[in-house]
């Protein structure tokens, strides 16, 4: 059993998040929420997210799992206006999920959870750097450094002008950014630069733009966690792998 009340543009940022990497997800259902955990289809990138009770306008929920296709749902949320809310309530007998949009009704096809890809393992990481910084600062420079580059280098340093910088290097331009420790929301400093793709970047920055703020933690070649929530009750995770810099 599944019924719940949300605001459509919660529901919209938190779908949005992890359709960026994956199309078809399995949402594990409890009685504290929702989440689900996915990789890419290249193994570069993973994404966890939770929705909270607490993000919902009403919720209840019996233990259990249902298949999405993500680009139908968020074809379905498109049609909310600002500021609506969503309903939405499993029909277990049709394998279907039933949406309602003001005054729209969507019966959305459930694809079996055993069709889906194996949800994958967290790795245990033990990162030596995090810097915690406004979203709408990382979206713009993830955004500036594509103009350049196809790829990044994050990093941290001891230097307190230039504690956490973003460099990207093309063939003819290139970019940096220079963040000193008085300019970030949060610090742990520690040794770490690696290098990463901008095409997954670009895509989480997508969601990560409208976080008050981010949570990165890094290491030397090593994979860049990034921590976030949307809103009241909505956490996002995302993993992604790193590049191997060229001598």
């Amino acid at each position: 059993m599944f019924k719940a009340v949300i605001s459509a543009e919660t529901l919209r940022d938190a779908v949005e998040a992890v359709s960026s990497l994956v199309d078809e997800v399995k949402f594990t259902l409890s009685e504290n929420g929702v989440e689900l955990k996915a990789v890419d289809p290249a193994n570069v990138a993973m994404v966890s997210f939770r929705l909270n009770s607490e993000a919902f306008e009403y919720f209840k929920a019996t233990p259990g799992e249902i298949g999405v296709d993500l680009v139908r749902l968020a074809d379905v949320l498109s049609m909310a206006d600002r500021g609506e809310n969503v309903t939405l309530e499993l029909d277990e007998e049709n394998h279907k999920l039933k949406i309602g949009v003001n005054s729209l009704s969507y019966t959305l096809s459930l694809i079996d959870p055993s069709a889906i890809r194996k949800e994958p393992r967290v790795p245990e990481l033990d990162l030596p750097a995090h810097v915690i910084l406004p979203g709408a600062h990382l979206r713009k420079a993830v955004r500036a450094a594509e103009k350049v580059s196809d790829h990044v280098v994050l990093g941290v340093t001891d230097d307190p002008e230039d504690q956490f910088y973003m460099e990207a290097k093309g063939d003819i331009d290139s970019l940096k950014l220079k963040m000193p420790g008085a300019e970030l929301l949060g610090l742990k400093p520690g040794k770490a630069r690696s290098l990463f793709s901008l095409d997954y970047l670009a895509d989480m920055s997508k969601a990560i733009g409208k976080a008050q703020e981010v949570k990165l933690e890094m290491g030397v070649d090593y994979p860049l966690r990034i921590s976030f929530k949307l809103g009241q009750g909505v956490e996002i995770n995302y993993l992604l792998a790193p590049r191997i810099e060229q001598e």
